[in-house]
């Protein structure tokens, strides 16, 4: 992210504009999770990870969680509301704040490497990619697959405007850009759609826009050189 991004992200925390903080455990993950069959040792990463509660569920899995998250009241913030005392200490140009198999690494995403996250086996990218600006995502793309081991799988969920809804400017319509970003490196297999109304943000479009969730697996492809 750029400079401006980063303080924009900040800012929203400090504001308590956070209305995309989903207050339950995401349905899909639950849903889907059981398709990777994982054992209790694999490791997942959870990226822009904020005070979701999908990391408390992951851990209940019996995974070992590591999140990375740039505001520190966010990281703050989901320890004391999960009530939990969380270790911290210093892990390259981040701050690990630790409790269990729960570990949150506090700082930009972008300057994390790969000996900072340590091995993982999956991804899970719980609208990330469709959070970000759209002229980074490729960099977001790119960063995952700096820090990341090649076997390493992804669910990826989306929220996306189907295209005969598009409207001025709306970040949604991301179908063929995950086609695009993913590709060379992974097999995409899209395997459910959820579509709905819900109502436009600024107060100025008074239609309900329609919008579909996607969960997407995707699969490193066998070809070393790819990835």
């Amino acid at each position: 992210m750029t400079g401006r991004d980063n303080e924009l992200w900040q800012q929203s925390w400090r504001d308590d504009e956070i209305a995309f903080h989903q207050l339950a455990v995401n349905p899909h993950l639950v849903k889907f999770w059981p398709n990777f069959r994982l054992t209790v040792e694999d490791r997942v990463f959870v990226p822009l990870c904020g005070k979701s509660l999908d990391l408390l569920w992951l851990a209940k899995q019996g995974h070992k969680v590591i999140g990375v998250e740039l505001s520190p009241l966010a990281v703050r913030a989901f320890f004391r509301e999960n009530k939990l005392q969380p270790t911290r200490r210093k892990v390259g140009k981040f701050t690990l704040w630790e409790h269990g198999r729960i570990g949150i690494l506090c700082g930009d995403f972008f300057k994390l490497t790969a000996a900072d996250l340590g091995d993982i086996s999956v991804v899970f990218d719980r609208a990330s990619l469709t959070a970000l600006p759209d002229d980074i995502r490729g960099d977001y793309i790119a960063q995952l697959r700096r820090i990341l081991p090649a076997s390493c799988r992804m669910l990826l969920l989306t929220t996306e405007e189907p295209d005969e809804d598009e409207t001025q400017g709306q970040p949604f319509a991301v179908a063929d850009e995950i086609a695009s970003l993913y590709t060379s490196a992974f097999d995409i297999e899209l395997s459910h759609v959820e579509s709905f109304f819900e109502s436009d943000p600024d107060p100025a479009i008074s239609q309900p826009v329609r919008v579909e969730q996607k969960v997407y697996f995707l699969t490193p492809k066998s070809d070393p050189s790819l990835v």
